[in-house]
């Protein structure tokens, strides 16, 4: 099995929170970290933008990784969400074993 993490920003903890809890709830993602203040600069219809943002890391099979990124546009209010996933090399595979024990 195949496992993921995946980097997302959202504009408030409010957000962040609200994206979090309903991919765990909904059996999506097995674990979401929030980093409540970072600050993103970047390029945005042709100008340089700055925002405080919350990152989110969050941790979830193969089999639900078309599903997490499809989840999110659903929630997201970013009208392009950040969202990126990295296939995790290695890991303890107590860990890894519960992700595929958490999420459908």
């Amino acid at each position: 099995m195949n496992y993921y993490l995946f980097l997302i920003t959202a504009p408030s903890m409010e957000q962040a929170k609200k994206i979090a809890r309903t991919l765990v709830n909904e059996k999506i993602a097995a674990c979401v970290n929030i980093i409540p203040q970072i600050v993103s600069i970047y390029r945005w219809k042709g100008k340089i933008e700055e925002d405080n943002e919350a990152l989110l890391i969050a941790k979830t099979n193969e089999s639900n990784s078309e599903k997490l990124i499809k989840r999110l546009f659903e929630l997201h209010e970013y009208e392009v969400p950040e969202c990126i996933g990295f296939q995790i090399m290695k890991g303890n595979q107590n860990y890894l074993q519960w992700i595929d024990e958490v999420v459908e």
